[in-house]
């Protein structure tokens, strides 16, 4: 017989829960959805912003490529092994490092990770608003509010929504670009350089190969923060190897896809602007293309705005549930969103006007203060624990796995320690990064340093104990959900 109260869950249109369980009767989706999700996800202005940087100091095309290729591929093999935690614990990815820092402990990680969130948010305000301008009137004070709280709606609507939204602005995506990327190739192998462009100055420049190499890495290190916020509601047995593939993918795709197209577009178009080098070549097809590309272009960074609104209130919730239990219900979820679109509209009206010096910083900063949890949590997931935890437990703020696990924390912060002399931003150059003429490759320390660290303490853990408070755990879960 079936649960009425289940059963309206499912066909409510808002979605329902928060930074609680997902049922295993409230399970569904596809597992080659996340491909798309993830595609589109990571198909936005701020990931073509992120190809400018090579060609900015003197890398050419090709190294700077290269150098995409490198970074993306490899910070997108630490988000995609987040996926395959979404089913297994039925959990949003943050609430989950609970288990390695404790209900408290997690606050560390979860700053962190709301910076992540805002940051982003109030850079795809800009752009969006940007985007905007080239058909619509009013400036930012009419449009960051417009935009923002389309994104509440959005995410308020929540999980399902997000995931159709996504999925079919795929198909469009790839049709629009496809051309782009075609006309930006064929036209500028074709016509003469011009003096100003970065192309006619540039080539193997080793401190501009590694920071965009590291930029590219962190940009997509940065996703592992959002990843089992989407598949928490695939079912359990899904196949790991599928779900971790069809993530890889996708969010790899789009990442190789649109910063190289911007590598393109900031080595030949001097000063490049994301919005107006996409007009600028789009309408080398016919006048009005380039504005096509641009509102599509907007589609995507709302969509993903919705997202990143999401995944604020879940990171948010789950800091306050720490210290004050909270019931993850709709009102809940309306309050923190409408907290973290106060908040990122404030940020982008008094951001500088030079939001892509701020764009480059704030990567860094995000590579820096991710990468360690990265590393803490996927050794505890796949090395530690094996997938293995009494969810029950998690969700109670002083439960088995305590208000402060010294493991965790102590490991996430000897690696961002350790990583200080490697940094290498505007405001702040590292010791070791002067050494190197500004090189950074602070994440590889840190992943090492952090993960090596907790797989080390983790050694005197009582797994017996945990097992058992697992198996009360399962009991609780399926008592509750009935």
């Amino acid at each position: 017989m079936s649960d009425p109260v289940a059963a309206q869950t499912r066909d409510s249109m808002i979605e329902q829960h928060s930074i609680d369980y997902i049922p295993n009767s409230e399970r569904h989706g596809k597992v080659w959805h996340q491909g798309p999700f993830w595609f589109t996800g990571n198909f936005v202005l701020p990931t073509l912003v992120t190809g400018f940087i090579g060609p900015a100091m003197g890398l050419s095309v090709g190294f700077s490529v290269l150098a995409v290729i490198l970074g993306a591929c490899f910070g997108t093999f630490f988000m995609a092994f987040h996926a395959n935690q979404g089913p297994r614990m039925g959990l949003p990815q943050m609430i989950q490092s609970r288990a390695q820092f404790g209900s408290r402990g997690a606050i560390v990680p979860f700053a962190a990770t709301v910076f992540v969130y805002v940051g982003f948010l109030v850079f795809d305000t800009i752009l969006a608003t940007q985007g905007i301008g080239l058909v619509a009137p009013g400036g930012k004070f009419l449009w960051y509010p417009v935009l923002i709280a389309l994104s509440i709606v959005i995410a308020v609507i929540g999980h399902d929504l997000l995931h159709f939204v996504q999925r079919w602005l795929t198909y469009v995506l790839v049709a629009v670009f496809a051309i782009i990327t075609i006309i930006a190739v064929v036209h500028f192998s074709s016509v003469p350089v011009v003096p100003e462009a970065a192309v006619a100055t540039s080539g193997w420049n080793t401190v501009a190969f590694l920071v965009q190499l590291s930029i590219a890495a962190g940009y997509n290190i940065s996703y592992a923060v959002y990843v089992s916020d989407y598949t928490r509601y695939l079912p359990a047995n899904v196949s790991a190897p599928k779900l971790i593939t069809s993530v890889y993918a996708g969010a790899a795709l789009s990442a190789v896809w649109l910063m190289s197209l911007g590598a393109i577009l900031a080595s030949y178009i001097p000063n490049a602007d994301p919005i107006l080098a996409l007009k600028q070549v789009g309408d080398l097809l016919f006048p009005g293309f380039g504005t096509i590309t641009v509102l599509v272009s907007v589609l995507a960074l709302i969509s993903i705005m919705g997202v990143n609104a999401y995944g604020a209130m879940l990171t948010g919730s789950s800091a306050v549930d720490g210290f004050r239990a909270v019931r993850p219900t709709v009102k809940l979820r309306v309050i923190g969103l409408v907290v973290v679109g106060v908040a990122s509209l404030i940020i982008a009206l008094v951001i500088p006007d030079n939001y892509v010096a701020s764009f480059n910083s704030f990567v860094l900063l995000m590579l820096y203060f991710l990468v360690p949890w990265t590393a803490v949590n996927l050794v505890d997931f796949y090395f530690v624990r094996r997938g293995k935890y009494a969810i029950a437990e998690i969700l109670k703020p002083n439960g088995l796995y305590g208000r402060w696990a010294w493991r965790g924390v102590v490991a996430y912060l000897v690696g961002f320690i350790v990583m200080i002399p490697f940094f290498s931003v505007s405001f702040f150059v590292g010791p070791v990064a002067q050494l190197l003429g500004g090189a950074d490759f602070s994440f590889a320390i840190g992943l090492v340093v952090s993960g090596g660290l907790y797989l080390l303490f983790s050694r005197s853990l009582d797994h017996a104990a945990e097992g058992k408070a697992q198996a009360a755990s399962d009991l609780e879960l399926e008592g509750a959900s009935r």
